[in-house]
């Protein structure tokens, strides 16, 4: 990015803030339509096309030509870019809302700098990579007062709702553990993790079509490998976070919504195997402990990941453990969902449940048509509430599961001051806590000084 455009940008992110109180409306391109830029064109953000189809998209921002492909075809009207800075010094006033599909480590640079232009924004789960930016990305939405949502599609089924409902109705009881697990990370070369031969892994020529540089974004540099791209970024701790971190906003939503689970005291690996420093192990277990909240008693969350499922016990009446799933284990009845919250069912006998699906407790909660997108889009234009996840909600989700992705990065059992963003007793994973970034890349930081 230029000076002169990176002066630019700033000034207009300047004028944003002054003017935050004053959000002006749907910009004019086309009434009635939200203008839409995506950040990340490939991956997740194609399966946001066909809800964005009734609206304007704008701009599309890619640091890969070929990843942006199906895009660039969808909408070809739309402008392209590689650097999201030098779209919105470019457009900025062309844009109401953006899309935010990028790896995890560039999720909060790029929101951020929409939200500072008083740009709404929904971005992909995990929220953002640490638990610093995770925090500020809250604070930030409390400030600019733009509609937020992070993507996690459960959080906008029927399903998650009965979960709330059937515990706030008294079926399952006290709840006091939950399992969960995922039969991920497998890796595979057609799947989203890959193990290198050797670590750091083996250098690569840069793909013709990548800005190398844009990708890694506020990371340290570090030669192009295949072991990164297209997908396999995943199984990297400076770029994603395995599979707690990939799942867990899914999995772990209902409980945590449920229950108002809040921060974990503590997060401990039971089991975990050396893995290469940097990368994901195979497989780990990991406790987390939760305080008592008001009239509900303290509850203790076991993961379980790289194909590992919990020990069956008699009174659930499963045959099988699924590949992935979670349960709340209920001192009345237990409830079973699977990876995401979509379809819950009792762990009861088959009869039991015929019966009681047909005389379900009372509906509370208001149900979400279309799915999390078109709930953002709604909010935007005033024709509806603000979305379930929004950042107030989603980004302490997203900071439990961060505890627990730092407490299996180190191997260590962490003692969590969720009040000061600490691990008691070390601070020296301080650093992961707030992980430093690249030149150019330095965003957030007015907001703590306000």
């Amino acid at each position: 990015m230029s000076d002169l455009s990176r002066r630019s940008f700033i000034a207009k992110s300047s004028i944003a803030v002054a003017g935050v109180s004053l959000l002006p409306g749907l910009s004019a391109c086309k009434p009635g339509k939200v203008n839409i830029a995506f950040i990340g064109v490939g991956g997740r953000a194609k399966d946001h096309f066909p809800d964005c189809m009734t609206e304007n998209v704008v701009a599309l921002c890619d640091v890969s030509d070929s990843a942006a492909a199906e895009g660039f075809k969808t909408f070809p009207k739309a402008k392209r870019f590689k650097d999201f800075r030098v779209m919105f010094d470019e457009m900025a006033s062309d844009i109401d809302a953006v899309i935010i599909a990028t790896p995890d480590h560039m999720h909060f640079a790029a929101a951020m700098a929409a939200m500072q232009l008083g740009k709404h924004v929904y971005v992909e789960k995990p929220l953002a990579h640490n638990i610093w930016q995770i925090r500020t990305l809250r604070k930030a939405a409390q400030h600019y007062k733009v509609i937020n949502a992070m993507g996690i599609q459960g959080h906008a089924t029927p399903g998650i709702r009965n979960v709330k409902e059937w515990y706030e109705a008294g079926v399952l009881g006290e709840v006091k553990e939950i399992i969960a697990w995922i039969d991920g990370p497998e890796f595979d070369p057609k799947g989203y993790f890959m193990k290198p031969d050797t670590f750091p892994p083996k250098e690569s020529n840069v793909p013709a079509e990548l800005d190398w540089d844009l990708w890694v974004g506020q990371a340290a540099m570090r030669p192009f490998s295949y072991y990164y791209l297209p997908r396999f970024w995943r199984g990297w701790y400076d770029f994603g976070n395995g599979g707690l971190g990939d799942w867990g906003c899914h999995t772990l939503d209902a409980p945590f919504w449920t229950l108002d689970l809040g921060m974990p005291l503590t997060a401990e690996p039971i089991q975990r195997p050396d893995s290469p420093e940097g990368f994901i192990p195979d497989k780990s277990t990991i406790k987390f402990e939760f305080a008592a909240r008001a009239t509900m008693p303290a509850v203790t969350i076991t993961w379980l990941d790289g194909g590992q499922r919990p020990e069956n016990r008699p009174e659930w009446g499963l045959k099988e453990m699924p590949n992935r799933g979670m349960i709340m284990v209920g001192d009345k009845v237990s409830l079973l969902t699977g990876g995401r919250p979509a379809s819950p069912k009792l762990l009861i006998p088959d009869a039991d449940w015929e019966n009681f699906k047909k005389n379900m407790p009372k509906e509370t909660i208001p149900r979400v048509e279309g799915g999390p997108i078109p709930e953002w889009i709604r909010a935007i234009k005033g024709e509806g509430p603000i979305p379930g996840a929004n950042f107030e909600y989603s980004a302490r989700l997203s900071e439990m599961a961060a505890v627990g992705v730092l407490s299996q990065r180190v191997n260590m059992r962490l003692e969590y001051d969720a009040e000061n963003m600490k691990i008691k007793d070390h601070p020296e994973l301080d650093v992961y806590i707030k992980e430093p970034v690249r030149k150019g890349w330095e965003y957030g930081e007015d907001l703590w000084k306000s």
